[in-house]
């Protein structure tokens, strides 16, 4: 849970319990103070017990400013139903609750509000009846009720600890990899130019990132990103965001548009969907009706085509198709509200199930109602994404047997996918519905991708001397299965051996203290290359950072714990003792120590190096070639 929304009748508190939680009141117009009614979206943040912070979006509860409560309440992951304890349910209580209904909004805390004026200990627990009775059938049957008093400070702690709870109720927004931020504010800041806020949706945003506003296609760029007035380097879903864009004048935007990355979305003028009508509406809804539709922060006239009955009853559902008289986005799954312009009323809602249906639909035909069915279900390839997304990375059968697709429509949906984008394929080879080859969701991929890059540029950072990071450690690190680490390995640009990896910008570099070092212990290896430095002194020398970079980089060969040489006079060496087997057929410690005029430490190092690589075999005190070398 990351947005709280309040809802409730007209000066019930709501504004009052915010400012009581937050220390700052959420109504921020001269008017509204005057006349201490909201009329506009307030905003605002409070910190839980356990120290996470969760934004608050105030809602007007006036009935004359219920487009405006519509543009803040549909961002939300739990609800604030806000009840007077003088009052009880009123009949703005009853419209904010049957729209926190039809937005199917997750959770919520009932809140009664201004306890301190209500002596009588029966009349507070007619009130909790009413409000049990009322809750009944609703998407907040069973939410938990809290008596405070805002004024006197009784009972906010019990309200956020519950609060609290709840939100550990709460599932945590998707991140499908195509954000989406409907405006709900713009306005323009001294020093940084335009700004707009709402909460985000379906993906992240990052600094930098291109975006483009819609319906208008007006392009920008991200300056910043702020939530709760803190600097952010990227915004997650579900967070209220205040996205600071160039390119983009304020005037040129609009609430009710929606700030995306290209590509992702279209805006449309067209909408199949499902509707459910209250069943205290004032009469039944016929077709051809010119209703107002509420999705997101956006609002607009649309016309109502009902598709399987002449007049909807109240109480009664049916699909639908709305002609929009402006443009606005929406994506399946979506929430809306349809309101009766004159008089008004709010009419009922549901779920956007086509956002893009290609023409009108034929009323009362047998297979657009089948099709509409079936798309209320998830195309083929949204299932199949979702089935990804809840797996992670996973091979190409298994992610078609979680999502339940027949083999025809799950052929045709992994193509989609793949071809979009929306799935990686992180193997070669012919991906049908029986595959075993591994997929990976996009997001995921650019995560993971990000992970191992990041990973091993904080090695680098930190290990400057060595050439690369262990795999192991690497793998190990990310907590990655070896068969997705492999397969990751193969599409980054990464140096890679059998026993680390870097980055190809990185490269040993010593410093200028470290060169000096360096070259006085080369000097001395120099001087007496058959019998040069140890390894313990070599570390004395240099440092074992140095010491171990040398050997990396192949400037010294160590061939036993004890013995070191440089790399020529190794080679050289090497080339020497195979000379005097060749001539005399086997050879002895002995006679390689008096080759080169050395002790035996440096000769038996030698040979025992040579014996483990296999250039050489031992036999008795004896060495021999081996017959393949």
């Amino acid at each position: 849970m990351r947005v709280i929304g309040t809802a409730g009748h007209v000066d019930h508190g709501k504004s009052t319990l915010i400012a009581a939680l937050t220390g700052v009141h959420p109504d921020r117009l001269k008017e509204e103070q005057a006349r201490e009614m909201t009329i506009e979206l307030g905003f605002g943040w409070l910190t839980l017990p356990g120290g996470e912070e969760v934004g608050i979006i105030d809602v007007p509860g006036h009935r004359d400013f219920i487009g405006n409560m519509l543009a803040g309440i549909g961002g939300i992951d739990a609800a604030l139903l806000v009840i007077a304890a003088d009052e009880g349910i009123m009949p703005q209580t009853r419209e904010h609750l049957a729209i926190l209904d039809l937005l199917q909004i997750p959770k919520g805390v009932v809140v009664i509000t201004k306890v301190d004026m209500v002596d009588d200990e029966d009349w507070l627990s007619l009130v909790e009846e009413d409000i049990h009775r009322v809750l009944a059938g609703t998407c907040l049957e069973g939410a938990p009720v809290v008596r405070v008093s805002a004024r006197t400070g009784f009972g906010l702690d019990h309200l956020l600890r519950t609060l609290e709870r709840v939100r550990g109720e709460t599932s945590p927004r998707p991140d499908l990899g195509r954000p989406r931020l409907p405006i709900d504010r713009v306005f323009s800041m001294p020093g940084f130019g335009t700004v707009v806020t709402g909460t985000l949706s379906d993906g992240r945003l990052f600094l930098g990132d291109e975006v483009e506003i819609l319906p208008s296609g007006k392009r920008g760029r991200v300056r910043g990103l702020q939530t709760h007035k803190k600097k952010q380097e990227v915004a997650i879903p579900g967070s209220r965001t205040a996205v600071n864009i160039s390119g983009i004048a304020v005037e040129e935007i609009q609430r009710g548009e929606v700030l995306v990355t290209p590509g992702h979305y279209q805006a449309t003028r067209r909408l199949d969907a499902r509707l459910r009508l209250l069943p205290d509406v004032s009469a039944p809804l016929r077709h051809g009706t010119q209703v107002k539709i509420f999705l997101g922060a956006a609002e607009t006239i649309a016309t109502l085509r009902l598709l399987d009955v002449e007049t909807l009853q109240p109480g009664q559902q049916s699909w639908i198709q709305l002609e929009l008289h402006t443009p606005f986005v929406a994506a399946r799954g979506d929430r809306y509200i349809l309101r009766r312009p004159s008089p008004s009323e709010t009419l009922g809602g549901g779920q956007v199930i086509d956002p893009h249906p290609p023409k009108r639909h034929k009323r009362f035909d047998a297979t657009v109602l089948a099709g509409l069915e079936s798309l209320s279900q998830g195309t083929p390839a949204e299932v199949l994404y979702l089935a990804a997304v809840s797996l992670g990375a996973a091979p190409a059968r298994q992610i078609v047997t979680k999502a339940r697709l027949q083999p025809e429509s799950a052929a045709h949906a992994l193509q989609e996918c793949l071809q979009s984008g929306m799935l990686i394929a992180l193997e070669a080879g012919e991906i049908t519905p029986t595959a075993d080859i591994l997929l990976v969701p996009q997001p995921l991929w650019a995560s993971l991708k990000d992970s191992l890059l990041q990973a091993l540029a904080h090695y680098h950072k930190a290990h400057p001397l060595r050439r690369g990071m262990p795999r192991e450690e690497l793998k190990s690190r990310l907590k990655l299965s070896p068969r997705l680490f492999q397969a990751l390995l193969k599409h980054l640009d990464v140096i890679q051996t059998a026993h680390w990896l870097a980055l190809p910008s990185h490269e040993i570099r010593f410093s200028p203290e470290q060169q000096i070092k360096k070259h006085t212990l080369l000097k001395k290896f120099a001087a007496n290359p058959y019998a040069p430095p140890s390894v313990k002194e070599c570390q004395a020398e240099v440092g074992e950072e140095v010491y171990a970079a040398m050997l990396e980089l192949g400037e010294l060969i160590q061939v036993s714990p004890e013995v070191v040489f440089r790399q020529a006079d190794y080679e050289q060496m090497v080339a020497s003792v195979r000379n005097l087997i060749l001539q005399n057929g086997q050879t002895t410690a002995a006679e390689v120590r008096d080759l080169f005029n050395t002790s035996r430490k440096y000769a038996l190092g030698l040979l025992e190096h040579l014996d483990a690589i296999g250039i050489t075999r031992r036999e008795g005190d004896i060495r021999r070639l081996r017959s393949d070398k």
